[in-house]
C-alpha cells in the first residue's frame, strides 16, 4: 500500500504487525516479527519519520501504528511538499539555459483537427485580442461569408486595432465583398495584395493560427496554434512587410439620402434631379475604383455593379484615360494611392 510513496515493503509489513496489535514495546514487536530487537531499530526509526508509528511516553517507550488514512494522508504531504520544491529548482535552472532552449515545443505549438475546433478556436482568439488583431484573409473557407464575423464586430466596438490584409480572391467570394464593407465601415483597416500566401490571425502579437495542410480542401479542418517564440516573431514579421507593399481599399461612400437634397428640392425640381445624378455617377466612379484597386476580375466587378461587361468595359475604358493608366488594376492602385475618392 505505501510501496508508491517509497515504503520499504519489509517496513510496512512491521508496520502491518504493529496494526493488529496493541501498543508494544521494541522488544515485544521483534518478538512479534520473529527478528532480534538490532534488527528493526532502523525499520522502527524509518516508520517513526515518516509519522506511519507513534511513541508513546513511559518505560519502556511503546510503539502505536498510525491509522492507515491518517498514515496515507500523511505520506501525501510530503509528496507534495517534495514535488513543489522539485519544480522550485527546475524553474530556478530553466533560468540558466539559454533564451532559445527554455520553452519546449510543444509549449508553443498546438493541432487542431475538426472545422468546428478550428472555427471555435479561431473565435477564442478573436475574443481574447485586448489590443491588436492581424489577419491575413484568402480562400478557400469553410463556407461563403454572409454576415460580418460577430466576434471581429464586438472587439472594434471596444477599441481594438484590426488590420486585415486581402487576397483580391478573397474579394470576388460571393457575399464577400459586402462583409468586407461592413466591417470596415465598423474600423478595420484593410488592405489588398496580389500575393498573400496564406491565412493567418494574430492576436496581440502573442498568439496565431493559421492551416495546418497546404491543401486547399483541408486547409479549413486543421490549424496550428502558435506561441510566444521565434515563430510567432517570423509571422508577425511577413505581416507587417506584406502590410507596407499592399494598397489600402477604402469603401466607397453610400449615396446621398433624401434629406441631404432638400436644399437642393427648394431650390428647384431640375436642380435637385441634376445634383442627385452628379451624386449617383461620382458615387458610381469611386465604387468601380475601389472594386479595380481590390483586385477584382472583370467577371466580378461586373456583377457587383450590376452592369453588363460591354458597359464596365466602357466604364473602365473612360477611367483610364481620365487617370492616365495603361492597365484597369494600375488605374485602381493609382486612385487608391492619390486618394482619388473618399474612404
Amino acid at each position: 500500500m505505501f510501496e508508491p510513496f517509497g515504503v520499504l515493503a519489509s517496513d510496512e509489513a512491521l508496520y502491518r504487525l504493529l496494526l493488529r496489535h496493541p501498543p508494544l514495546d521494541a522488544a515485544q514487536l521483534a518478538a512479534a516479527a520473529g527478528r532480534p530487537v538490532a534488527g528493526i531499530a532502523p525499520a522502527v526509526d524509518r516508520l517513526t519519520e515518516l509519522g506511519l508509528l507513534t511513541l508513546l511516553p513511559g518505560a519502556p517507550v511503546r510503539l502505536v501504528a498510525t491509522r492507515p488514512d491518517a498514515a496515507v494522508d500523511q505520506l501525501a504531504a510530503r509528496w507534495q511538499d517534495r514535488v513543489a520544491g522539485a519544480r522550485t529548482a527546475a524553474a530556478a535552472l530553466l533560468a540558466e539555459l539559454p533564451v532559445d532552449r527554455r520553452h519546449r515545443p510543444e509549449d508553443q505549438v498546438e493541432i487542431l483537427f475538426g472545422r468546428g475546433s478550428v472555427a471555435a478556436r479561431f473565435d477564442r482568439l478573436q475574443r481574447s485580442v485586448e489590443r491588436e488583431l492581424l489577419v491575413l484573409d484568402r480562400p478557400p473557407y469553410a463556407q461563403e461569408p454572409a454576415e460580418p464575423n460577430r466576434a471581429e464586430l464586438e472587439i472594434l466596438a471596444r477599441g481594438v486595432r484590426v488590420r486585415g490584409l486581402y487576397a483580391p480572391e478573397a474579394l470576388a467570394v460571393p457575399g464577400a465583398y459586402d462583409v468586407f464593407e461592413a466591417v470596415v465601415a465598423a474600423g478595420e483597416e484593410a488592405r489588398v495584395h496580389t500575393d498573400v500566401p496564406l491565412k493567418l490571425a494574430v492576436a496581440d502579437a502573442s498568439t496565431a493560427i493559421l492551416p495546418f495542410s497546404r491543401e486547399a480542401h483541408e486547409m479549413v479542418d486543421s490549424a496550428f496554434v502558435i506561441h510566444e517564440g521565434a515563430l510567432l516573431e517570423a509571422l508577425v514579421r511577413l505581416f507587417e512587410l506584406l502590410w507596407t507593399t499592399a494598397v489600402p481599399v477604402p469603401v466607397p461612400r453610400r449615396a446621398a439620402g433624401a434629406g441631404e437634397t432638400s436644399e437642393a428640392e427648394a431650390d428647384g425640381a431640375a436642380d435637385a434631379t441634376a445634383a442627385a445624378e452628379s451624386d449617383a455617377e461620382a458615387e458610381a466612379e469611386r465604387q468601380l475604383l475601389t472594386l479595380l484597386a481590390a483586385g477584382l476580375k472583370d467577371e466580378a466587378v461586373a456583377r457587383r455593379l450590376g452592369v453588363s461587361s460591354r458597359t464596365l468595359n466602357r466604364r473602365v475604358s473612360a477611367l483610364m484615360r481620365r487617370l492616365g493608366a495603361r492597365t484597369r488594376f494600375q488605374a485602381g492602385l493609382q486612385a487608391a494611392r492619390d486618394g482619388a475618392w473618399e474612404a
